[in-house]
């Protein structure tokens, strides 16, 4: 995977207020090293369509900050263009420093207005633009997001995602093929059966599992409660599916779980998916590829395990809607009086499974990656917290209070066909994910 890397690129000309726009310009260099470890930045402004050529020459960027330092006519944007055609940009307007009367110092507003006309001539995707200076939070915030979304976009192109086994009757919103996940996020489709990893699992001794049988004991509480096969078989499967995460590079996974987990192999797969999650393998189950991929990219903007679940419940009252699976969430999500409890599952009564109510959190993001009616890709995002819930069914789950009225989002969300599988995102990623969506010229619908 290539060094993720911005080049900043504030345009401009000679004739306005220099001193003001280079002030502007050091501020915003400052800022953007602070939000990125690999920005290029010029040692100034670029005040000619040469100096830019100039500075571009060689660059690799995965975004671009295009930013009006002063007025700018369109052949500046054109420029970029042409060099770079398919890099992301993110269009920056700078406010006039001074209002007094007198001389119109930057002018940066109306060249913001040259370079949009442009750029929206070469491209089919929403244009991000920001208005402000780099000390505005508001203005922090967006550049951050955008970096954000761009790094994304990045690690989606070598992303390996994995379908273990068929989707279950009545899934098959889950189920991707390798174009669907080619164009637009470049990812790479990988394909097995379920049979194949539960065939490795039974090769396996207990001895060689033993590595295995004490990172789950050190991540859960109650293991020792299982049934002694269970935990055997357990152990086995965990092997088997970290085994093959390795040897694929698998970044993503979307198992099959019932029913052949426990009508065929007697032991269900939930707990090794809830690891899978703890070790930064975004893993979902009911072979939801769709609903694995959205857990990625919620897990790479936050560094935390994502949950993965059905809206099985509303709560008018608390505006609150709970997210609820049968028991695969990560181990560090449980709440820290309880701890990540096995026990068996809801239905077949086999364990091991998780059981336990997820921590709180002030900021959550619920998202999707799904599909239209017609076909086409759509982003699905809200926002709210996670509220500090003991466990609401056997399984695992987690109470969020969204911002917008609860039962609006369900109602919307219904109406519009969306599928009933979500990732709870532990943090804040709306904004991130709404510029990725652009990038990917993706419908966004965001509540």
């Amino acid at each position: 995977m290539k060094e993720f890397e911005v080049i900043y690129l504030p345009i401009g000309v000679p004739t306005f207020h220099l001193e003001s726009a280079r002030e502007q310009f050091k501020a915003s260099c400052g800022m953007l090293k602070g939000l990125c470890d690999n920005v290029r930045v010029p040692d100034d402004l670029l005040l000619s369509l040469d100096a830019l050529d100039a500075f571009m020459e060689g660059a690799d960027p995965d975004l671009i900050i295009l930013q009006n330092a002063t007025f700018a006519n369109a052949a500046y944007a054109e420029t970029v263009l042409k060099r770079f055609p398919d890099v992301p940009i993110l269009l920056w307007g700078l406010r006039e420093p001074v209002i007094d009367g007198g001389r119109l110092r930057l002018n940066s507003l109306t060249g913001s207005y040259s370079a949009a006309n442009m750029i929206r001539k070469y491209r089919k995707e929403p244009l991000e633009y920001i208005f402000g200076s780099p000390s505005e939070k508001e203005v922090k915030d967006k550049v951050s997001a955008v970096i954000k979304a761009a790094g994304l976009k990045l690690a989606l192109r070598s992303l390996n995602l994995a379908q273990v086994g068929n989707t279950p009757q009545g899934f098959g919103f889950g189920k991707a093929e390798e174009r669907d996940m080619m164009d637009p996020f470049g990812v790479h489709l990988e394909n097995i059966a379920a049979e194949e990893l539960m065939e490795k699992a039974k090769g396996f001794s207990d001895e060689e599992c033993e590595e295995f049988y004490e990172d789950a004991e050190k991540r859960t509480v109650g293991l020792n409660a299982v049934p002694e096969q269970n935990r055997r078989d357990f152990v086995k499967l965990y092997k088997a599916y970290a085994d093959y995460v390795k040897e694929k590079n698998i970044g993503a996974l979307a198992s099959r779980c019932w029913p052949d987990f426990f009508t065929v192999y007697g032991t269900p797969v939930c707990t090794v998916l809830s690891i899978l999650n703890d070790l930064g393998v975004a893993a979902s189950c009911e072979t939801d590829a769709w609903g694995a991929l959205s857990m990625y990219m919620g897990m790479q903007l936050t560094g935390q395990s994502a949950f993965f679940g059905d809206p099985v419940s509303l709560d008018e009252k608390e505006n609150t809607i709970t997210f609820w699976h049968c028991g695969m969430a990560a181990c560090s999500l449980a709440r820290e009086d309880s701890g990540a409890v096995c026990g068996e599952h809801c239905n077949r009564h086999i364990g091991p499974t998780m059981e336990f109510g997820c921590k709180a959190a002030d900021r959550v993001t619920i998202f999707r990656v799904g599909k239209a009616p017609d076909g086409h890709f759509r982003l699905m995002i809200a926002s709210g917290q996670a509220l500090d819930k003991e466990k609401q069914f056997y399984g695992t789950s987690v109470v969020v209070k969204t911002d917008v009225c609860a039962r609006e989002l369900v109602q919307s969300t219904i109406e519009a066909g969306f599928e009933p599988h979500f990732a709870v995102i532990y943090g804040d990623a709306a904004d991130a994910l709404e510029a990725l969506g652009h990038m990917l010229n993706t419908e966004v619908v965001r509540f």
